[in-house]
């Protein structure tokens, strides 16, 4: 429960003054890497809000991003999808980590419902980083519901690999 957190990647290939860039080489950890930036080399701010929502859904339920996970149709889903599918069925509390015990369910359902929003699927629909702080406070008070979350696809029941994405990396000579 010591948690170490370190820049995700992205900052470094943005120039000064950019608030979006475009690149030709993905660089960053699978599991965290927004879906705008892994398909088409698009990164923003919202890039680095999705890495950190997702860290906040590891938290939480003590589950790692790259995991697959059986949901109630028996079909395997990546820890995004699943906690989206958990939110939105009015389940949420099935993916607290045990750990965490039985106390401080409204923070906790309060901190999925952030990172719900986090890894909303369109870019545009993740809030900034400052509303996050804000949100986590508890200075605003009203949170919107989660829309789609990314990486919503479904593998078969006997294949065990996260989402269904692949990344082809580059490395110099």
């Amino acid at each position: 429960m010591n948690a170490k957190i370190s820049d995700f990647g992205i900052a470094r290939i943005f120039g000064s003054n950019a608030a979006q860039s475009s690149t030709t080489r993905i660089v960053g950890t699978i599991g965290y890497i927004a879906p705008e930036y892994a398909l088409d080399g698009v990164c923003s701010s919202k890039a680095d809000v999705f890495s950190f929502g997702v860290l906040i859904l590891e938290i939480i339920s003590g589950k790692r991003t790259g995991g697959s996970y059986r949901y109630n149709d028996g079909k395997l889903y990546c820890l995004i999808a699943y906690a989206w599918l958990l939110w939105k069925d009015g389940r949420w509390h099935e993916l607290i980590d045990e750990c965490l015990g039985d106390r401080h369910h409204a923070s906790i359902r309060m901190c999925m419902q952030v990172a719900l929003l986090c890894v909303q699927e369109d870019a545009e629909d993740r809030p900034a980083m400052d509303d996050v702080v804000k949100m986590l406070s508890n200075e605003q008070t009203s949170r919107p519901e989660p829309k789609h979350s990314a990486y919503f696809n479904v593998r078969p029941s006997g294949d065990s690999s996260a989402c269904n994405i692949s990344i082809s990396m580059i490395t110099p000579r």
